[in-house]
This record gives structure tokens, sequence and C-alpha cells, in this order.
């Protein structure tokens, strides 16, 4: 069988380095807000080129930590907007509403899975305070249009960069476009975790040290609370594994670009659209993401062939159970066609040349 994520074998070869970091903090005897934490947040700091990078609990605690930093220094309020892809992850809106901001859907562009920029300026209004763009499965999304309607609107850019770490745009790693950015460090990640972790980058010193302290009860100074925060909290064992695999990101992700190169290059079916192929070096292929209308008869065919894939998303936004009172009959085309299309293809670092051959010759063997 070829495992859609082999994370026994990715995280084996950087065994010796995690076991020996593991052994030197249960030895410290410090295990929270230590010098791990800070040696990490200092080198992805110099991996992203600059900025604030805090460290934080999960992924989705780093986008709600961005919004509830941003009430709390009266930027916003509750009942903005904040525009948002419809068919991203449910942790980009569920960091809106859990500040009770207002998610305003957008589509998506069907060729790239990226939120349609182009439909953007129509959905700004009086309450809008800014715009999530999330680089969706790697993908780089952003255009200098965007930075013109920010400052047009007076609005932030957040960028959800759960799966991107590394891509660029014009030489500019992802997460350090906008104004601010959320990392998640799930252990399925191109940078992932021994559990979940997760960070924020921004350019403000200002929002950083409001993040950093709501991530800790909203306290700057022990016992002494400035705001009602969260403990949101990255520990020492997580930060010290972060550190050993930050090492290795970008050789990883060279490796997934030279699969998903290989993908376009080689599956030739006409019943499977392919993402579209511009920026292959700036994208970071979290996820490799076909579309098919055959997709039940597909994974099946795949699987029977020992091939394991997975499907990111199967049900949008607007139609889960906890949103069906606030998206209450809304439709979104371009979002469902997606949510019922695509189908994620086996990509990793660890995934050998000859399984990505199979996995090619056995999409082109599928009919119906």
């Amino acid at each position: 069988m070829i495992k859609f994520l082999d994370l026994q074998k990715i995280n084996a070869q950087y065994s010796a380095e995690l076991k020996l970091v593991a052994s030197e903090v249960i030895d410290s005897g410090w295990y929270l807000l230590g010098e791990r934490v800070k040696e990490f947040e200092t080198s992805l700091q110099e991996f992203q080129g600059g900025g604030n990078a805090v460290a934080v609990a999960n992924g989705l605690d780093a986008l709600r930590l961005i919004f509830k930093a941003y009430i709390e220094l009266g930027f916003m309020k509750e009942g903005d907007e904040v525009i948002v892809p419809a068919n991203t992850y449910i942790a980009s809106v569920l960091a809106i509403t859990d500040n009770k901001l207002v998610p305003v859907l957008v589509e998506p562009n069907l060729d790239t899975f990226n939120l349609d920029l182009n439909l953007i300026e129509n959905k700004i209004t009086a309450k809008t305070k800014a715009i999530m763009l999330v680089h969706l499965y790697g993908k780089v999304c952003w255009s200098e249009d965007v930075e013109v309607l920010s400052k047009k609107y007076d609005l932030k850019i957040i960028e959800d960069n759960a799966q991107a770490i590394g891509a660029t745009w014009k030489g500019i790693r992802t997460g350090n476009l906008g104004d601010a950015s959320g990392f998640s460090f799930y252990p399925g990640k191109n940078l992932g975790a021994l559990g979940d972790s997760g960070a924020v980058v921004c350019k403000d010193d200002v929002l950083a040290t409001t993040i950093r302290t709501l991530a800790n009860y909203g306290s700057p100074t022990k016992y002494v609370n400035q705001y009602q925060g969260l403990n949101s909290r990255m520990d020492e064992i997580q930060a010290a594994f972060l550190e050993v695999k930050l090492r290795y990101i970008d050789n990883e992700n060279s490796l997934r670009q030279e699969i998903a190169k290989y993908y376009i290059q080689n599956i030739k079916n006409e019943l499977i659209i392919l993402p579209k192929n511009d920026l292959l070096n700036e994208h970071v292929w979290h996820l490799f993401v076909i579309r098919t209308t055959q997709r039940e008869k597909l994974q099946k065919f795949l699987l029977e062939k020992g091939i394991q894939t997975l499907i990111h998303y199967p049900i949008p936004l607007h139609k889960q159970q906890c949103y069906s009172k606030i998206f209450d009959n809304l439709t979104l085309p371009i979002t469902e066609l997606i949510h019922e299309e695509v189908l994620s293809l086996p990509i990793s670092p660890v995934i050998s040349k000859e399984d990505i051959v199979y996995i090619c010759e056995t999409l082109n063997d599928f009919n119906i």
C-alpha cells in the first residue's frame, strides 16, 4: 500500500536528532516558556526573512489570536466583517466566528482553488475590516491588486499560512506578505511537530506583544492579567522538534515540487483535471489535488491498486451543521463543485520515484 502520508518514515529521517533534543528538554526540567521556544521563534523569524514570531499551541489559535489582538487594539469590534475563501478548511472561519466577527464567504478560482481575487472588491462593505488569504494546499494566493485594495479601504490582510510554510511570491515568503499570518505545525503539515503547535508571524511589534500576552492568559507579567486571554503556548519539546525539522524544510519542499512537476507532466487521463501549473517553484504542494467527475470510482480504483488518497474537503463550510444558521440557504456553485470533485494524491518528501511512476501509470489506466 502506498500511504497517503507516511509520518513515521518522514520523522525517521531525523530520529537521532529528535531523540537527542527530547532528552535535553527532559533533562532540563523546563517545559514551558523556556529557551527552546525562544530559539525556535528566532529561527522562524530568520527563515521568514523578518517580522515577529510568536509560538502558540496550534494553527487555529494562531488565527484566533490575531483577530482577538486586533479587537483588543481597537481595530476591529464584534460584528465586523472578514472576507474569506468559501472552500477553505473550517479553522479559517472558526477563528473569525470565535471572535464574534462575521465571515463573508467568497468563491475560489476554479483553476487555482484559491480565493478569486477579482471578486473581493464587490464584497467590501463599511463593516469590512480584513481579508483573509488562504494559501490553500500550499499554493500561493497573492497579488499587488490585493495590496491596493487593502490600502484603499484600510483593511488588514491576514494570511492563513497553515499549509504553505516556505512558499514564496516574488522572493518573499508567504506569511510575510500581509499584516499578520497564522502557521500550523500539525504533524501532517510540511513542517510538522510531533503533536500540535502553531505560530503567528507579523510585522507590527505592538500586535506581536499583544498576541503573546493574550496567549499567556492575557498576562504580560505573572499574575498580572491585562486581557481576558487564552492558554495557548507551544511547549519546549515541540519547539525543540520544530527547530530540528526547520533546517530541512526547504529541501523537503523542493522534493514536493519535483513530485508535483512529475504528476503534471505525466498524468494524461482526460477524466482528470490537474491543478494549474503556474508558479511550480513557488508553491510548496502541501497537497496535490486533482478534480474528477468520477471521484468515487477513481478513489475506489486507486485503493484496489494499493494507492491511498484523501478528500480535502468533502463538505463545504456553508453546508456544515455548525454554520447552518449563519449561512442558511447560501449557494456557492464553484465551491460546491470543488468539494464534489477534488481528490488528493500522495505527495511527500519520502515517497519513492517508483511509487510516483506507478501512481501516474495507474491514473492513466483509469476509465469508465
